[in-house]
């Protein structure tokens, strides 16, 4: 199964599966409820051949091994639905644990884009999530260009965007790596990086969402972010400024 359209990635980043965890199928449910008419109800073979499952949640608990959970999808290749779960053997900060990981892909397209809030929203609340984001395809290149390497001299990112340091090469576990288009930063994230400010952060509360667990949902710009565009690339920049600590940037 293949699917050739504009992607947005949503990635969030929780504490790793223990034994009888019922997120995985949280984050299922709560997909389904954010796109209605949506039905996580296939697999796909190695050959990539669509595997019907009757008794989804019952075989998701069955084959959720390794720290993560199997790939799911919807029967419509024109409108693709995936979702799936894989821990990182890397901890969120130095010498913390491994966590998990949870990939979905839906279309960028109009109900995509009208849906994508309450979906990042979902997944996030329902994988316990410290973190996450939701950003068009694409964007992931940008954000590896950010990232100082061992051994860089002189590192300068794409765009004029800030230097970031690796997850390894920093002590707290609840501060975001990076700025996506849509942000999901847990009440601990958003502690840690000071948000909300009321006086300094009125842009971003008018565009931001407060969760159920009390984490929140930040999004950039109204539509899905852009680097070509001026405007988008300077509030994304702005953004990195005003959050010093996104990144690992912050002085101690």
């Amino acid at each position: 199964m293949t699917s050739t359209h504009r992607a947005l990635i949503i990635i969030v980043h929780a504490p790793a599966l223990k034994d009888n965890d019922d997120r995985p199928t949280a984050v299922i449910h709560a997909m389904e409820r954010a796109l209605p008419g949506l039905r996580l109800g296939w697999t796909t073979s190695e050959k990539e051949d669509l595997i019907a499952l009757p008794q989804r949640d019952e075989w998701v608990a069955a084959n959720t091994r390794s720290g993560g959970f199997p790939f799911l999808c919807n029967d419509d290749d024109n409108h693709l639905v995936t979702v799936a779960g894989l821990e990182n053997p890397n901890g969120l900060s130095a010498g913390s644990p491994p966590h998990l990981e949870v990939h979905a892909d839906l279309p960028l397209d109009e109900a995509g884009i009208a849906r994508a809030i309450d979906v990042l929203a979902g997944v996030a609340e329902g994988a316990r999530a410290v973190w996450g984001h939701a950003t068009p395809s694409g964007y992931g290149g940008i954000v590896a260009q950010q990232f100082r390497q061992p051994g860089d001299a002189l590192h300068v990112p794409p765009h004029g965007l800030p230097s970031l340091k690796l997850p390894w090469d920093r002590s707290t576990p609840e501060i975001p790596h990076f700025l996506g288009w849509l942000n999901y930063w847990s009440a601990a994230a958003a502690q840690a990086i000071g948000f909300p400010d009321p006086t300094r952060d009125a842009e971003l509360l008018s565009r931001a969402r407060r969760t159920a667990s009390g984490g929140w949902v930040v999004q950039l710009t109204d539509a899905p972010l852009d680097l070509d565009n001026p405007t988008h690339l300077d509030t994304l920049r702005r953004t990195y400024e005003r959050f010093p600590e996104i990144g690992g940037r912050a002085v101690p």
